[in-house]
């Protein structure tokens, strides 16, 4: 027969004990909880600095909006209207801080609730601008202008814009309507008490002297490396227009009075190998037969990153083969640099694409970044020695390449390098340093060197249309 244990007897009489109190306290006579649920916990108003909120009861949230240059550091509660009853845990007359968003309790009885406060700048700016869904417009925010590139054949007296503007503004003319583009077309922004006017430009190229190629159809496509890159070239290049290899591959861009072009093709996590390039560029591919006779026909190349593969499929690399030692990170998780980045010119300080660049105590290294710049050391290069990779040395890496280096790795492999315009045939500049990057989420304002890729990219640029 089995018997309790007087442990279990303890035990027993504990849980008696507690449910009694449980009973006794939660409960009145007629056997009903004393809990009060049925208080209401909602905002009805809130200001703060005597501007009112906008409140979304479903989201519990509520939005103040102020003037886009107002001060937010510290705001007034200067007025609290709640459901009856209900008390919260600020008041009238309370200072916050509002350059964050605040959580704030509302509690009626023995219910609350919990709402979040957001002060919000009045912001009206265009954040992108495209035309026909296709040519993209580059924004010079400072200066209030969109330029936009396209070819001869689109009538400009009848171009459809599509904009993102800021959250809450609307824009005047309005997405999706036919305008003529002939002369310069002003947009105008307003979201509250914030108003900005955008000039609007469009040129016409009809043959373009420079281009920017790339897989994507139109510039917008472009991943965030490729479109600072292209997006700078179209501000700074004269006649210059993006172009995809498609368009090259089907003719339907007018290349006749075209001198250079340039791709700049990323890809997170690196391409490395000729059968990685081929599944990663198919387009390219695609295209090099016609790329080869730009080439052939004095057509000059700015190949960079993992473009630098391209030279091996249009007859400019002597031996056929594509960068012996690359790989690269992703955009999302760039490396923070501990210190400024560069590489080496090691004798070649004369070169055209090395002038008036910014330099440090170092006279010899081309810096590209400062310190806390965010990359993703995408590298394409050609690693030289006997241990591996098939050239023992510079000299057997230039007889079997028929290319000239330029620029050198700390562990001296081969970052730059140039195919030198003979015999009819155009130039090629290939930069594959992890170095060169064009795309940072962090504020270069501070930065001392980055802007030495723009000044090299321009150099090379140069030095290639007037070969």
């Amino acid at each position: 027969m089995k018997t309790t244990s007087k442990f279990a007897h303890y035990i027993f009489a504990a849980l008696a004990v507690l449910v009694m109190a449980f009973t006794m306290t939660a409960c009145s006579d007629d056997n009903t909880s004393d809990l009060q649920l049925d208080g209401d916990c909602n905002v009805k108003a809130l200001a703060l600095d005597q501007y009112e909120g906008t409140i979304d009861a479903a989201s519990r949230t509520i939005v103040v909006r102020v003037p886009d240059t107002y001060d937010t550091k510290e705001m007034t509660v200067s007025k609290l209207e709640l459901s009856d009853g209900a008390t919260a845990d600020i008041t009238t007359g309370v200072k916050m801080n509002m350059t964050v968003a605040h959580s704030i309790r509302v509690t009626n009885a023995d219910v609350y609730l919990d709402w979040t406060v957001k002060a919000v700048r009045d912001e009206a700016k265009i954040l992108s601008f495209k035309l026909n869904g296709t040519y993209v417009g580059s924004i010079d925010e400072a200066a209030k202008t969109i330029t936009v590139f396209v070819p001869a054949d689109v009538d400009v007296t009848k171009l459809v814009p599509s904009m993102t503007v800021s959250d809450n503004a609307t824009v005047t003319p309005q997405n999706n309507a036919t305008v003529d583009f002939t002369h310069p077309v002003e947009f105008t922004v307003e979201n509250n008490t914030a108003k900005a006017v955008y000039t609007v430009t469009v040129t016409v190229i009809g043959k373009p002297s420079a281009v920017f190629v790339g897989l994507a159809q139109d510039m917008s496509a472009l991943n965030a490396e490729e479109a600072d890159a292209c997006k700078w070239m179209l501000q700074n290049v004269p006649n210059s227009l993006y172009v995809s290899f498609d368009a090259i591959q089907n003719g339907s861009v007018d290349l006749s009075e075209c001198k250079l072009m340039w791709w700049h093709f990323h890809k997170d996590g690196g391409v490395d190998q000729a059968p990685a390039f081929e599944k990663a560029a198919p387009e390219a591919i695609n295209a090099a037969a016609k790329l080869r006779d730009f080439y052939n026909n004095g057509g000059s190349f700015l190949l960079t990153r993992y473009a630098t593969n391209l030279p091996a499929y249009i007859g400019a690399q002597k031996d056929g083969r594509v960068p012996n030692n690359c790989w690269g990170g992703n955009e999302d998780s760039p490396e923070i640099t501990g210190g400024p980045w560069s590489f080496f010119m090691n004798g070649n300080n004369s070169h055209a694409i090395y002038q008036n660049l910014v330099g440090g105590d170092d006279s010899n290294a081309v810096l590209t970044c400062d310190t806390g710049y965010g990359i993703t050391n995408s590298t394409a290069q050609w690693h030289i020695g006997s241990d591996w990779g098939g050239y023992a040395d510079y000299a057997t890496w230039r007889n079997a390449t028929g290319a000239k280096d330029l620029g050198y790795g700390g562990d001296g492999a081969i970052v730059v390098w140039e195919f030198p315009a003979s015999e009819g045939k155009g130039g090629i500049v290939c930069i594959g340093s992890g170095c060169y990057d064009w795309h940072t989420t962090v504020d270069l304002s501070s930065d001392r060197y980055h802007k030495n890729v723009e000044t090299m990219t321009l150099n090379a640029i140069n030095y290639l249309m007037n070969k």
